[in-house]
């Protein structure tokens, strides 16, 4: 599925619906280019969670945490280090852990890792608009139709 967005509020709007079908144990693999989007959708998934921290990228600090009653979300950046330096730092422990969800941005670095993943790939379509596309591995069918109730009604 694919979303086109014309604005940052659009982005954000996207990442609020799609946070109604985020479950405890996923990974979400937010890849794209640079300014093309994750940190804005991640601001989105946070404020649909209902959870009022301000949402920061955390391409210095490598993670940042966050959570409200029901979930934790660990929001990984990958930007500035190698697989497996990722792995000797021990980011990927918090990877699949109960009560939680990773949404990591630069996260391709590490798909062919991962067991099962959501890919969200950000791209540019002009000045302001993006395009985001949804990609499921190893997830069952519901979810894809969860995301397409969920995000496919957000306007174009």
């Amino acid at each position: 599925m694919t979303k086109i967005t014309h604005s940052a509020q659009q982005t954000e709007a996207v990442g609020r619906a799609f946070s109604r079908i985020l479950n405890e144990k996923d990974v979400v693999v937010l890849e794209g280019v640079l300014g093309g989007g994750k940190t804005t959708f991640v601001k989105g998934v946070l404020k649909g969670l209902k959870i009022h921290q301000r949402a920061q990228s955390p391409s210095f600090t490598l993670m940042r945490q966050y959570q409200n009653r029901k979930i934790r979300i660990y929001h990984i950046d990958l930007y500035r280090i190698t697989p497996h330096q990722a792995f000797d730092v021990g980011l990927l422990d918090y990877l699949y852990a109960p009560k939680s969800a990773a949404l990591i941005e630069w996260g391709d670095k590490i798909k062919n890792y991962l067991p099962s993943y959501i890919a969200i790939s950000f791209s540019f379509q002009g000045v302001d608009s993006r395009r985001i596309a949804f990609s499921f591995q190893e997830y069952d069918k519901k979810r894809y139709s969860l995301l397409m109730k969920n995000v496919g009604r957000i306007g174009d």
